[in-house]
């Protein structure tokens, strides 16, 4: 049967217990929902205290859908509700009441009452609400701590900081942040239960339940999904030199690193034209491209083109253009890169053998902060800023050109207008229309001249 239990502070939850449930079990219960401790929970029945722990539901008479008032009693309260004969049956070897106020809590004075006498002992609440007690408690708990990383971060990295000061601040602003929102929750409930607001509130309480009920299910039936798993790198060699390359089919183009690029020698072979921005998980400059080299993977010598980025962590991405070039297969159950055009077939590497900046426990697993969200987002409207200039200035060539996340070359983006208006025009003042321009300078990767001699032969007729 279904029953609604609410308390004194208007929180309300339902139960889905059996008509055999004794009290006492059921007290626990309520326990979990509400975190008070079951020796100081009282249930009413139509206004009537339930005083009998080993009495089951059935035996008080409480039927499918009834309503229960759940109070927490101390002291004076228990008498007052009838709860007297009830701690004089435990005080005779019934269940006995832990007295948590003499638990000792680290770093906490007065943990005992025989220490400190001047000064009464505290409540776990009030050690909770200490941050030099609740860090302690952490510090010396594991399991708190491999918890506390994943739901709460910040709070995290300040006591991994090792400065209490910081774990303070942290822990007192999200604690003031937290009771701010609880009062006005509170205020909001307390208020027209038809209101547009309050209901906007119960529907955003059911939908967080229901997402933290999801969640329990996962980490049950779907451990496996909270972990991390281990990028694509396989071992490659360019002009001689070892190389780990990431395979990435998301990205359009195979990048490499300036330090890679001048670590194999291949800095000589850059032309600067191809010079841009990438655009994705952030910022960074295109310093030109490397139109043909060599990848040996295995036994195997495959061509392929570079854009070289002069802020890269990774030394080389595999992009979809030589994954696709040489019909790559990643093949996830043997664990392998199979190389469509030779039959090759390359495994991907362990953690252990991966770059330090693309382990698990590496940089590459940090979620980035809201200000260095912000720092990105900037140097993106400066780099796009300074890209239009430039390529208002010089008005030719694809310098100045904005790639994508995917990392278009320049004069292959997708929009209406990828190329400077001075170039289009210019090209259109030899009579072709802007259709047949923009097309042949796609044709061309933006290449001006080479768009116009096509062009110009194509517009030659012959008798």
């Amino acid at each position: 049967m279904q029953l609604t239990v609410t308390t004194l502070s208007d929180q309300m939850f339902s139960l889905d217990v059996s008509d055999d449930l004794e009290l006492e079990n059921f007290k626990a219960l309520c326990e979990f929902e509400t975190e008070i401790p079951s020796s100081e929970i009282a249930i009413l029945w139509n206004g009537r205290p339930l005083h009998d722990n080993k009495r089951t539901l059935k035996d008080y008479g409480i039927k499918n859908g009834d309503v229960l008032l759940l109070q927490q009693i101390t002291g004076n309260q228990g008498q007052a509700l009838g709860f007297g004969q009830q701690r004089q049956q435990q005080q005779a070897g019934g269940p006995l009441s832990i007295d948590f106020g003499s638990i000792a809590i680290p770093g906490g004075s007065g943990a005992h009452p025989a220490v400190g006498r001047n000064q009464p002992p505290r409540s776990p609440q009030e050690a909770m609400e200490d941050p030099k007690s609740v860090r302690d408690i952490l510090l010396a708990s594991p399991h708190e701590l491999s918890i506390l990383k994943e739901r709460n971060p910040e709070l995290a990295d300040a006591l991994l900081s090792g400065s209490l000061e910081r774990f303070t601040q942290v822990f007192r602003r999200q604690q003031k942040e937290r009771h701010d929102k609880e009062r006005e929750r509170m205020k909001l409930l307390s208020a027209n239960p038809f209101d547009p607001e309050v209901q906007k509130l119960i529907a955003e309480e059911i939908r967080l339940k229901n997402v933290e009920s999801n969640m329990e299910t996962a980490m049950e039936f779907a451990p496996e999904s909270f972990g991390q798993v281990v990028m694509l790198y396989i071992d490659c060699y360019v002009n001689g030199h070892n190389v780990k390359a990431f395979v990435d089919s998301g990205a359009q183009m195979t990048i490499m690193s300036q330090s890679c690029a001048e670590r194999c020698n291949i800095m000589r072979l850059v032309d600067t034209r191809w010079a841009g921005i990438a655009k994705g998980v952030g910022t960074q400059k295109i310093i030109g491209r490397v139109h043909l080299g060599q990848i040996k993977i295995g036994k195997d010598f495959l061509q392929s083109s570079f854009s070289i980025l002069e802020d890269q962590p990774m030394d080389m991405l595999l992009g979809l253009d030589m994954l696709k070039r040489h019909q790559c297969s990643i093949d996830l159950k043997r664990n392998k890169l199979v190389i469509g055009t030779t039959g090759t077939e390359t495994p991907f590497l362990s953690e252990g053998d991966l770059p330090e900046h693309a382990r698990l426990n590496g940089a590459s697993g940090t979620t980035p902060s809201r200000s260095e969200t912000e720092k990105e987002d900037q140097q993106l409207a400066q780099a796009l800023a300074k890209s239009a200039q430039e390529a208002a200035q010089f008005g030719a060539g694809p310098s100045g050109a904005v790639l994508g996340s995917s990392s278009t070359p320049s004069g292959a983006s997708s929009s209406a207008s990828p190329f400077p208006e001075a170039v289009i025009s210019r090209l259109m003042a030899s009579g072709f229309s802007r259709e047949q321009v923009i097309e042949e300078l796609r044709a061309q990767n933006g290449n001006p001249e080479a768009a116009l001699g096509v062009l110009l032969a194509k517009s030659l007729k012959f008798p």
